[in-house]
């Protein structure tokens, strides 16, 4: 889509010196890349959240040092942008705040729900089948034994079970977002620029936000995780930058392959310890660990790279994100709040079902296959309804 810049109008201008705001790109219609991809990081999710599960083999997190949590941050970080960007464009920055603390609300809620019903799921598991590792393995030990004590903990996001890290991680990006935003919209590179000098800081410093019990940390740390958020955002903002990266693409794509091929080699080393010897000792010094709390560096060119190759092989306009085989990663996509949740609840049951049923291959594939199935279908009926809602609702009715 084409990219108009246009000024603020003098009523408009907040500070003499900032320079016009530019234009948020105006795609003639809803970017289908943007749900795909969230889509495609959802069903990973929650397959990836089903231990020993063969089935997550298909999911990026087994050739590389990134997972599907960079995608989710990434595009939410862009997403955002666009959204409430644009508020704030056309009706000020207290109006893009108030839009945006909305939205953290509505996550806050969702959270505090999925939590409850999250931590029923494991105690019921727990006591009809008599089986104590599930609290454990779910971090649930210190709730079943404080619950009045840990629910407030719960309430202000310092105490989290497994598995239920990323909606908090969002929850803190998006109520640190909004002076971030209307910088972002003024001063891009300042505020990049910051931004990496916060990540730096806080990886080697291991400043992070307190958890509960007293001397846990958050799993997702938000200090570092916002510099791939505010990287997402930029993107948004800057498809002249993008373009320049895509002019360049005659050196950039060999080297981001050649990366992707290292952190293929590597991780290779993790699965099959006969090829632990290709990797020098000096070089495992050097990269390990690879930190997935504080967005280790690797994980974050790992991201970048694999994100640069793909969008200059799919477009906006690629064909097959308007066909039926990628229509339900797109429905998901659009609907990634609820199937978050609903995978989160599907993962843990899929668990349970294989450590006390049957855990062999057959059930591993009908588990994941069936639960993915079920993600879709719940996609499906909410977009119908959203669908009928709107065309069904007469002209002038209030929403």
């Amino acid at each position: 889509g084409q990219v108009v810049i246009a000024a603020l109008e003098p009523h408009e201008a907040v500070l003499p010196a900032v320079p016009p705001v530019p234009a948020l790109p105006r795609p003639a219609g809803r970017d289908a890349r943007l749900d795909f991809f969230r889509g495609l990081a959802l069903i990973y999710i929650f397959l990836d959240h089903i231990p020993s599960n063969v089935v997550a083999w298909i999911t990026v997190r087994n050739y590389g040092f990134c997972d599907a949590t960079e995608i989710f941050v990434f595009i939410a970080g862009y997403s955002a942008t666009l959204a409430y960007g644009s508020q704030m464009r056309r009706h000020g920055f207290l109006y893009g705040s108030a839009s945006l603390l909305q939205r953290a609300w509505q996550l806050y809620i969702a959270h505090i729900f999925l939590f409850v019903l999250f931590t029923a799921q494991i105690g019921w598991v727990e006591t009809r089948f008599r089986n104590p590792m599930y609290s454990e393995e779910m971090n649930l030990l210190g709730f079943l034994s404080e619950p009045h004590v840990n629910l407030i903990q719960a309430l202000l996001l310092r105490f989290r079970p497994t598995n239920m890290d990323v909606l908090p991680l969002y929850i803190a990006l998006l109520l640190g977002f909004a002076p971030l935003l209307w910088l972002l919209l003024h001063r891009q590179w300042l505020v990049l620029g910051l931004s990496g000098l916060l990540y730096l800081g806080a990886g080697a410093n291991n400043w992070n936000l307190a958890g509960y019990p007293p001397g846990r940390t958050w799993f997702f740390n938000p200090l570092c995780w916002q510099f791939l958020f505010v990287i997402g955002a930029c993107c948004a903002l800057s498809p002249a930058a993008m373009a320049v990266l895509t002019r360049q693409r005659r050196w950039l794509q060999p080297l981001c392959i050649a990366y992707l091929l290292f952190a293929l080699a590597v991780v290779g080393t993790w699965y099959w310890p006969a090829l632990e010897t290709w990797l020098p000792a000096w070089l495992a010094r050097l990269i390990y660990p690879i930190d997935k709390t504080n967005l280790d560096i690797l994980r974050l060119l790992h991201f970048l790279a694999l994100a640069y190759l793909v969008t200059q092989r799919v477009g906006p306009d690629a064909a097959f994100l308007h066909g039926r085989l990628a229509r339900p990663f797109v429905i998901c996509g659009r609907h990634s709040l609820e199937i978050f949740c609903l995978g989160t609840l599907l993962a843990f049951t899929g668990h349970f079902y294989l450590t006390e049923f049957h855990g062999a291959l057959p059930a591993q594939i009908a588990v994941s296959v069936a639960g993915t199935l079920l993600m879709i279908l719940v996609a499906w009926i909410m977009e119908w309804y959203r669908n009928t809602g709107t065309q069904g609702r007469p002209s002038g009715a209030s929403a």
